[in-house]
């Protein structure tokens, strides 16, 4: 088995944290637009606690947002935003622990849900009538990915 490199090492270590980070979440009530661990959390809040937590300060204000907005018209800010604010990483990657996953429910509607993966075939999200949890990457989910995203470096 070859040996890491230690910017390999670092890595791993990154997304370790990142996906024990999004599992400290687990079991927070959902609340749409909220994003306080334990208290409350939308599957948007739930990513953002945790890009405060692994990253820094969030670098924007988030407006206010009906449950409804991809549906209303909206350009596809979920994927804006990512493209923004997180690393893009090709469709055709490995999933890997601390990649953000971003869904499409249906191909011709904005992008309206993400979550952080914790391995190749496991993810924890905010979902709608549920608390956070960790579940399965099954193929239904992962027919609806439409995008693939790594946090940034820590800000000191």
């Amino acid at each position: 088995m070859p040996r890491m490199s230690n910017a390999e090492r670092e890595e791993a270590a990154r997304r370790e944290e990142i996906v024990r980070l999004a599992r400290e979440w687990i079991g927070t009530p959902y609340q749409h637009q909220a994003s306080l661990k334990g208290v409350g959390a939308d599957c948007l809040g739930f990513l953002r606690g945790v890009r405060r937590e692994a990253v820094g300060e969030e670098p924007e204000a988030i407006p206010a947002y009906s449950p409804a907005w991809a549906e209303l018209g909206a350009p596809d800010q979920l994927i804006v935003g990512a493209f923004r604010h997180l690393l893009p990483r090709p469709m055709d990657a490995e999933i890997r622990p601390g990649t953000v996953l971003i869904f499409r429910w249906r191909a011709h509607l904005p992008a309206k849900h993400c979550a952080i993966a914790t391995g190749p075939e496991t993810f924890v999200h905010a979902h709608d009538g549920a608390s956070v949890a960790e579940v399965a990457l099954l193929p239904i989910w992962r027919r609806k990915l439409a995008g693939l995203f790594d946090f940034p470096a820590r800000r000191e």
